[in-house]
């Protein structure tokens, strides 16, 4: 090969080379692109009815131990209609009427999801979007087919008080 012929052959190598890299990095710059929306960015949380005070955490997984009971926070707190979420410990509390207080697992029948809203009188899971009464916690819209499970609340000096 000639001189001339062996610069030329270089000169190719090098675009051949740039062109590879070009393509390669064009390759993980769709990879890393399509991980990305795979992933997504956080979305905003849904939104949730808070609890009127926030209660004390709760143990791992949010269930309390048997024969043992926690403050959820005031009665008078809870709107009458209304309730509100306690993700800690897994539970919704509603009050459908004034002084009468109900309890139900904040975990939806349908797929488990958790239950993050207490609003126009119903529990609402969002998800797939399952509505239960506020007072009895049976199902008002589905996808779920079962209402959800009651808990055990009661009212003691003013003061709402899960127990197992």
């Amino acid at each position: 090969m000639s001189n001339g012929q062996q610069s030329g052959r270089r000169e190719l190598d090098r675009r051949e080379l740039d062109r590879r890299q070009v393509v390669a990095g064009a390759g993980l710059l769709g990879l890393s692109a399509a991980l990305t929306a795979c992933g997504g960015a956080p979305s905003a949380p849904a939104p949730v009815s808070q609890a009127p005070s926030a209660p004390p955490s709760g143990p791992a997984g949010g269930l309390i131990p048997a024969g043992s009971a926690v403050e959820l926070g005031r009665g008078a707190d809870l709107p009458v209609g209304g309730g509100a979420v306690f993700p800690e410990y897994r539970v919704v509390v509603t009050q459908p009427s004034a002084g009468r207080f109900t309890a139900f697992s904040a975990i939806c029948t349908h797929e488990q999801c958790t239950i993050n809203q207490v609003a126009n009188g119903t529990i609402n899971c969002p998800c797939h979007g399952s509505r239960f009464a506020i007072t009895d916690g049976s199902v008002v819209h589905g996808p779920a087919t079962k209402p959800l499970h009651a808990r055990s609340v009661t009212l003691r000096d003013g003061a709402l008080v899960l127990g197992q």
